[in-house]
């Protein structure tokens, strides 16, 4: 495992090893970290209804010496946080008597969940990612349910610029087949987001079982995947419809492999523009 920046990183690594009250305080943790920030332990346990005891041994079980050190690193997430995005992400499950539309409320969620992203993730996260994609044999690309469409939309990206990605689960391609042949030179990409698909869990910890590299990318830190990933990304992805938002995720998406293409940016114009060439050969696109 990689080292832990964040708060939220450290609880999505152990997650799902803490026992139901731990659980319950590192919701707390997650959810509240100005709280856990600026409040005392006798504060934030009044208001979670848990016990002072119980924060001390969280902090234990992710790692800290101390409930002192873990209040810290919620001081540093809180400096990174940007208010007046979040509140007004918090405010769109009704229109809290603005009279705002539909589409107001949604692409205000959209542009808070870009921005707490941006504040949250950092350089090194990204690079270590990257350099994890550019060494690979192979990588391996799965989602499931709302999340399918984002993977063949980055399967799209991907075979323009390279010639080992693969798209499981979809089409034909078997995803026992995709990790059958695994090793410690390949990376599985996994996206999946709340309610979690049960084969992206199960992948995950095969993937690491076979030494290959495993990058998630989800939307909280109690998705049970987190538990095997090597490069976990947690994407903000709140909404005011029924549905997780996506439009954080592609950002991220883009982003990689943006970067992955200014790895070998004359190496990846060869290929682009073969690609081109080929698909006007077979009229693949209108043209007058």
């Amino acid at each position: 495992m990689t080292e832990l920046s964040s708060i939220e990183d450290r609880i999505a690594a152990r997650y799902s090893d803490l026992s139901g009250q731990l659980q319950k305080a590192a919701d707390y943790v997650a959810a509240n970290p100005m709280d856990v920030a600026s409040r005392s332990l006798r504060a934030v346990s009044s208001g979670s209804g848990l016990s002072p005891a119980t924060y001390s041994r969280l902090a234990r079980a992710l790692g800290f010496d101390t409930y002192e050190e873990m209040r810290e690193l919620c001081r540093e997430a809180v400096g990174q946080h940007v208010p007046s995005f979040s509140e007004k992400a918090e405010r769109l499950g009704d229109d809290g008597g603005t009279g705002k539309s539909v589409f107001q409320r949604q692409t205000e969620a959209c542009i808070a969940n870009i921005a707490t992203l941006q504040a949250q993730v950092t350089e090194d996260k990204l690079t270590r990612a990257v350099e994890a994609l550019a060494r690979a044999r192979n990588v391996v690309l799965f989602g499931a349910f709302g999340s399918t469409g984002i993977v063949e939309y980055l399967a799209y990206l991907a075979n323009y610029c390279t010639s080992n990605w693969t798209l499981a689960g979809r089409m034909g391609a078997s995803l026992g087949s995709a990790l059958s042949v695994m090793n410690d030179k390949d990376v599985l990409f996994i996206v999946t987001k709340s309610p979690y698909a049960r084969r992206a869990i199960i992948a995950a910890q095969m993937a690491q079982d076979l030494g290959a590299t495993t990058i998630i990318i989800t939307d909280s830190h109690s998705c049970p995947a987190l538990k095997y990933a090597d490069v976990p990304f947690i994407v903000p992805s709140e909404s005011p419809q029924f549905f997780s938002s996506y439009t954080a995720t592609l950002a991220l998406l883009e982003s990689l492999m943006a970067m992955l293409v200014a790895c070998d940016p004359k190496g990846t114009s060869l290929r682009i523009r073969d690609v081109e060439t080929r698909n006007s050969g077979l009229g693949e696109f209108w043209s007058e």
